[in-house]
């Protein structure tokens, strides 16, 4: 059965009033992204405003209803643009209205004299830029950088623009060796199209969305509030993935632990004590290396892996830690008193996560018995203990580990 130019308007404008509502319904489950929802959407009406323009446009002038209907899509594309870039917070909105100026000062002088070239070639090529730029975009996106769904959402922008370029330029060629039916067909090839973007595009847009709110949730789940740093649960996952991908480079474990935190907290209020542990998380990014592993345990315990860090850095790093620490404490403005870490630093000879932890934490009660703000590194083949630990049990030991 064969479908009628007509109905496939009518089957394009159905599914674009579909997707449009869709995007609508689901900007309030997604109220951080309901702006760019709303110029997707906003995009979306445009596409149905020149579709609706384009099957009456034998009630206008045809220069007129032929260049309003081009204005009107490239409108739509332009927001559909404005929405992917908005991802990443950025807008182009001068450079939309210059080109959209441009489309219809173009109409105006040489449509009139060309109306057919223009409305099945010429019209089609910054359709094709637009959808291609709008491909870059995705491509370079920092949002949609790691998600599953940006190959789907880059190869639907792609395609559409490598049709378009097709209309603009292989069409007229086609036209030239086969008369005047090669128009029917590309016409009604645009249309069967029209209606697979129109589904396609939106959904991949809100798949982006809803696996970024995911990753989103997913971060926050592994994230400690108060420090920013990774949590307990985060740095078992990563610390183990990191020691796989190792590939015989050296990785480093260093566990902290604040001194006399719970004097702290009792004496100068937990609000202090948020404060010290905020101050101490900071320190410890600055100075730990770009790739570090940083994780709060729980309470005043900290660690950090360091990736492609020698015993030896992994020492320096460890001391430029507590000693910067304890000048910022001593210097911070409102903080009513000063603070200090103990380091434990693991054993040169330790390469999996649990020996890693037991020696670093052996290192750390040494570090805290011989007098606390200093760092001590854990000896060879050497496990040191609280007496009541359980050496069994290394993972949890760690957590476990009192404050003073």
């Amino acid at each position: 059965m064969q479908i009628d130019l007509q109905t496939l308007w009518y089957l394009t404008v159905g599914t674009l009033l579909v997707s449009a509502s869709l995007l609508l319904w689901e900007r309030q489950a997604h109220p951080d992204r309901a702006h760019v929802l709303g110029v997707l959407a906003a995009a979306l009406f445009a596409f149905i405003l020149g579709c609706v323009l384009a099957m009456n446009r034998s009630h206008f002038p045809v220069a007129l209803g032929m260049g309003a209907v081009n204005i009107l899509m490239m409108l739509g594309y332009l927001l559909v643009l404005n929405a992917i870039a908005g991802l990443d917070g950025h807008r182009y909105l001068w450079s939309s209205v210059a080109a959209l100026s441009f489309l219809a000062i173009a109409w105006a002088i040489a449509g009139t004299h060309f109306q057919a070239a223009f409305w099945n070639h010429v019209s089609s090529i910054p359709i094709a830029l637009t959808c291609g730029l709008t491909a870059w975009i995705i491509l370079r996106s920092r949002t949609a950088q790691r998600l599953r769904s940006r190959p789907i959402a880059l190869s639907i922008s792609a395609v559409h623009a490598v049709f378009y370029l097709g209309r603009a330029f292989i069409a007229p060629v086609l036209l030239q060796r086969y008369g005047q039916d090669i128009i029917s067909i590309v016409g009604k090839a645009t249309m069967y199209e029209a209606v697979l973007y129109s589904v396609a595009m939106p959904m991949s847009f809100l798949m982006i969305i809803r696996e970024e709110e995911k990753l989103h949730l997913l971060r926050m789940s592994q994230t400690d509030q108060l420090t920013g740093l990774a949590n307990r649960h985060a740095f078992f996952e990563q610390a183990s993935r990191i020691l796989r991908e190792r590939h015989g480079d050296p990785v480093s474990l260093l566990a902290f632990d604040l001194d006399h935190f719970k004097a702290i907290n009792d004496r100068h209020g937990h609000s202090t004590g948020d404060k010290v542990l905020q101050l101490f998380a900071e320190t410890a990014r600055e100075q730990a290396g770009t790739d570090a592993l940083i994780v709060r345990l729980g309470g005043e315990e900290f660690a950090a892996l360091l990736p492609r860090c020698d015993h030896s850095q992994a020492l320096n790093r460890g001391s430029a830690i507590a000693s910067r620490f304890a000048e910022a404490a001593a210097r911070a403005e409102g903080l009513k008193t000063g603070a200090t870490v103990s380091i434990g630093l693991a054993a040169p000879d330790c390469h999996d996560l649990a020996g890693m932890l037991a020696s670093a934490d052996g290192a750390l009660y040494r570090a805290k018995s011989l007098g606390r703000n200093r760092v001590e590194t854990a000896r060879p083949n050497e496990l040191l203990l609280h007496p009541s630990a359980d050496p069994l049990d290394h993972q949890s030991r760690v957590v476990a580990m009192g404050a003073s």
